[in-house]
């Protein structure tokens, strides 16, 4: 009877606790919206031309955000979370840690999408060993579900020894963020037809090598769709024209939060950093001119007799 006594009195003052946090984590499981989105999922929307959604996210209320809506079927934590999350100048700044403590919010968040998390430069260049070590960290600490490599022939063998040991690997040919510096800056490729041919048989090498799908960045869109024509495994666009298998964007070029260059296949869907700012600013205003917060609406109250006796109390000291 004491043991129980005594739990109802230390279980009280938690509850209350609770109850006075201003920010804490949502209680109760995410409401599934949809079956889980597996790759036996794309392969059948390739099949039946349904369109395949990307977004990427990189923390908790991102994910959240992609998953709360039924019709977004793939979550991409992007290398990009150093330039539009960290500030860095280049994807090529971002570390391994950096990118699991990131996908690991992202996993808690997701719920039908399906999770794909960039490897990082660096991450899968010295040796296989290495970028297999690396890989098999990325699934086991962050829980994500599959790991995406840039890359061309160079990465086959890559490719086909992750893949024998159960990680799922989505290729990126194409522009590939993470060499920017080697190709003179973020330029389209593929535009004439050695390069076209040389991203061609990249794409078929990759998927030869088992990759279970590729994302296609800043190639013409007739490469695009060529590309998407002759090979067996979906294609997911980002600026490459409108007949690849889906499309992605970057979260903040798509929302409208990222201030940096737009480039030409961005489209804004929201314009969400004037909402921002002004909330920002009506913050500090009200702050300022002394209405937040409220007495009566924001504000909690001692029992007068409490506070009677209080002051009584401070008079005797």
């Amino acid at each position: 009877m004491f043991c129980m006594h005594l739990t109802r009195l230390v279980s009280q003052p938690l509850r209350s606790q609770r109850r006075w946090m201003s920010v804490r984590p949502k209680e109760g499981d995410i409401t599934q919206l949809k079956p889980k989105v597996t790759i036996q999922t794309l392969q059948s929307m390739r099949k039946s031309k349904e369109p395949i959604t990307m977004l990427t996210a990189y923390d908790y209320p991102t994910a959240l955000a992609c998953s709360s809506n039924p019709s977004i079927d793939v979550t991409l934590v992007g290398d990009s979370l150093a330039q539009v999350c960290l500030g860095y100048r280049s994807t090529t700044q971002l570390t391994l840690d950096q990118m699991i403590h990131h996908a690991s919010a992202v996993a808690r968040g997701t719920t039908h999408p399906l999770l794909v998390a960039d490897m990082p430069f660096g991450s899968y260049h010295a040796s296989i060993d290495d970028a297999i070590n690396n890989a098999i960290r990325m699934v086991r600490e962050s829980q994500v579900e599959a790991v995406k490599l840039e890359g061309g022939q160079e990465i086959v063998n890559l490719v086909q020894k992750l893949t024998s040991i159960g990680i799922p690997v989505m290729a990126h040919v194409g522009l590939l963020p993470q060499r920017h510096i080697s190709l003179s800056g973020y330029k389209v490729q593929g535009k004439n037809v050695a390069s076209a041919l040389a991203l061609l048989r990249a794409a078929k090498a990759l998927e030869e090598a088992g990759a279970f799908s590729m994302v296609v960045e800043a190639v013409p869109k007739e490469l695009g769709r060529y590309i998407t024509q002759n090979v067996n495994i979906p294609t997911i666009g980002i600026g490459a024209g409108p007949w690849t298998n889906g499309q992605v964007l970057v979260w903040d070029d798509a929302m409208g939060t990222w201030p940096g260059h737009k480039a030409k296949f961005v489209r804004r869907f929201a314009n969400l950093q004037p909402v921002r700012d002004m909330g920002v600013q009506s913050f500090a205003n009200a702050i300022k001119d002394g209405s937040f917060p409220d007495p009566q609406r924001e504000s909690y109250s001692m029992e007068q007799a409490e506070w009677t006796r209080f002051l009584e109390e401070v008079g005797k000291e």
